[in-house]
């Protein structure tokens, strides 16, 4: 018997991360993303995906929400498929999400795709629970939850392997945080449920550790050599990512930076505090740069997820070799498979990413991870 997928686009994901918005539940953080000139991702992230799995689509049959929620990624892909639903283009909203998930809960898809975040996620739970497999294409800009995959194209990797080999599934969870709060520099997650995911944990991404580091002289170790090497190298502009680990560092220099957001210094001074992609843009353009970051504990993901302002044109720009990544040793243990992670929205950037990193874990003291 033919298999069934399902597709539904948040065609407004991540619309607020690289505007530094913090996220893009509300319409009017969509409507200033937009009017900054700021474009989702989700729809070339969705492409991706149907890429990967055009190879086998004689196996499967594609149901997709209309419009941009799924039907023109489709089609742009080469697909037929069958349209499911109706949507008010242009003005999509939650409700969309829900009705056309459990329409595709109705008819007894085998596996349903949607791309977004958490908000997203939670939508997909509303409408259908545990009652179908489902699998998250990472879109959004807070993306705490289990059910996502690494990246889009392993996403493609991971549907091959479901239909082919029969494998099993898991529950996990879909966390959530208040964006309101989190724009003030509050995270407050909580566990809003479950929806059932493919098993196969390496590719996809867990649920992010949060909570206060108890290693606050660790931190100061990691604080003090970054900041003995950007009085050396004070050439540099330097893009400092959010995190406590990181917030260490300016709280060093006597600097009131954001804990959630990215901070841009130059001589040991903020220039720039909580910005967007645009405005790293301009300020990088003509001056050397290195950028400071920390994986995500649990997770380990050092760019795609909570910092997307830090865009793949950015790191294009700044370069490989100009990346300092630091994070205490509990951090690391943390990460699964003790690799870190990557999903810029870019293959080439992922690609020119991997590799061997020497990880700043305390004063003066190195450990070495992969990207990959």
């Amino acid at each position: 018997m033919t298999k069934k997928i399902g597709l539904i686009v948040n065609p407004v994901a991540g619309i607020g991360g690289r505007a530094g918005l913090k996220g893009s539940d509300s319409p009017e953080i969509i409507e200033l993303a937009a009017k900054m000139g700021i474009e989702s991702e989700s729809r070339k992230r969705s492409e991706v995906v149907l890429t990967e799995i055009y190879k086998f689509r004689d196996k499967f049959e594609l149901i997709v929400a209309p419009g941009e929620m799924g039907e023109d990624a489709a089609k742009a892909m080469g697909f037929n498929p069958m349209i499911l639903g109706e949507i008010n283009s242009g003005s999509t909203t939650s409700n969309d999400t829900e009705k056309i998930a459990m329409k595709m809960m109705d008819m007894g898809v085998d596996l349903l795709l949607f791309v977004g975040g958490d908000g997203t996620a939670r939508n997909i739970y509303n409408a259908v629970n545990t009652s179908i497999t489902v699998l998250g294409i990472p879109s959004g800009v807070k993306m705490h939850s289990s059910v996502f995959s690494i990246t889009p194209k392993i996403a493609g990797e991971l549907i091959s392997k479901y239909f082919q080999n029969g494998m099993g599934t898991r529950e996990a969870e879909v966390m959530d945080i208040d964006e309101e709060l989190f724009r003030h520099g509050k995270v407050v997650a909580r566990l809003y449920g479950y929806l059932k995911v493919p098993n196969l944990a390496n590719l996809v991404q867990g649920t992010k550790v949060g909570g206060i580091d108890t290693e606050a002289s660790i931190m100061q170790g990691i604080a003090t050599t970054v900041t003995e090497m950007m009085k050396r190298d004070n050439e540099y502009i330097y893009i400092i990512g959010p995190g406590t680990t990181t917030r260490a560092i300016t709280d060093k220099l006597d600097l009131e930076s954001t804990l959630l957001g990215v901070d841009v210094l130059y001589k040991n001074k903020l220039v720039a505090k909580d910005v967007d992609e645009i405005t790293i843009l301009n300020l990088i353009r003509d001056k050397p740069a290195k950028i400071i970051v920390t994986p995500i504990g649990g997770q380990g993901y050092v760019f795609g997820r909570g910092n997307q302002q830090i865009s793949y044109d950015v790191i294009k720009l700044v370069g490989k070799n100009n990346i300092i990544i630091v994070s205490t040793i509990e951090k690391l243990t943390s990460i699964k498979n003790k690799t870190l992670l990557v999903d810029t929205g870019r293959e080439d950037v992922d690609n020119m990413l991997c590799g061997v990193y020497r990880i700043i874990t305390g004063y003066r003291s190195e450990h070495t991870y992969k990207i990959k």
